[in-house]
C-alpha cells in the first residue's frame, strides 16, 4: 500500500510547508528554511518519504536521533523513530497503518533489537496508535527549552518474530 524512498528535495520543501492545526502545531517546522532543508536532506538523519498507491506523498518517517528529543533517556539501545503524517490526513482513524508500515520498512532496513519512539504527551492519538502496536511507556520527561512533556515508548519484541501486523491494530 504505501512505498518508501530516500526523501528528495521536492518532498522534502513539501513536508516543510505543511501546517498543522493547535495543538499539533507543535509540529510545524518553524526555522529558516534553508537550515531545515539541509537537516532532512542530509543522509545521516535517514528521511524517507512514504507515498501510497497512486505515489502521492502522504507522510514521512525518519530514523535515529532525529526521533529523539532533548531531555529523553536514550541509553537503551533501539531504533528512534520520527513520523509525520500530512495534516489533512491526520485524525482519520489510519495511524495504525501509517506506523505499521513505518515499523516494517524499519525492520527490514536496519534489523534492529527495539523500536522507540518520543511523543508529546499531549499527542494521545499518536500514544494510542504506538500502543495497539504493542509499545510500552519507558519513560516521562520535561523538556527544559519549555517545559514541554514527552513520553517515551519501546518496543524490545520486534525482531524475536514475524508478527502478524494485521492482529495487532
Amino acid at each position: 500500500m504505501f512505498t518508501f524512498h530516500l526523501i528528495n528535495e521536492s518532498n522534502a520543501r513539501a513536508i516543510l510547508s505543511w501546517r498543522y492545526e493547535p495543538p499539533y502545531d507543535l509540529y510545524n517546522y518553524s526555522e529558516p528554511e534553508a537550515n531545515l532543508l539541509q537537516h532532512i536532506l542530509h543522509p545521516q538523519n535517514t528521511f524517507y518519504s512514504i507515498l501510497d498507491e497512486n505515489s502521492e506523498l502522504v507522510a514521512y518517517c525518519s530514523f535515529g536521533q532525529d526521533g529523539q528529543v532533548t531531555g529523553g533517556d536514550y541509553n537503551e539501545q533501539a531504533l528512534d523513530i520520527g513520523m509525520g503524517i500530512r495534516p489533512d490526513l491526520t485524525g482519520r482513524g489510519k495511524g495504525a497503518e501509517y506506523a505499521k508500515a513505518v515499523l516494517e520498512f524499519a525492520k527490514s532496513l536496519f534489523q534492529p533489537k527495539a523500536f522507540r519512539v518520543t511523543i508529546a504527551a499531549f499527542n494521545k492519538r499518536a500514544i494510542r496508535v504506538w500502543q495497539k502496536l504493542k509499545f510500552e511507556h519507558q519513560q516521562s520527561f520535561e523538556r527544559r527549552s519549555d517545559g514541554m512533556q514527552f513520553i517515551v515508548l519501546l518496543r524490545s519484541d520486534c525482531c524475536k518474530t514475524s508478527p502478524n501486523w494485521e492482529n495487532l491494530a
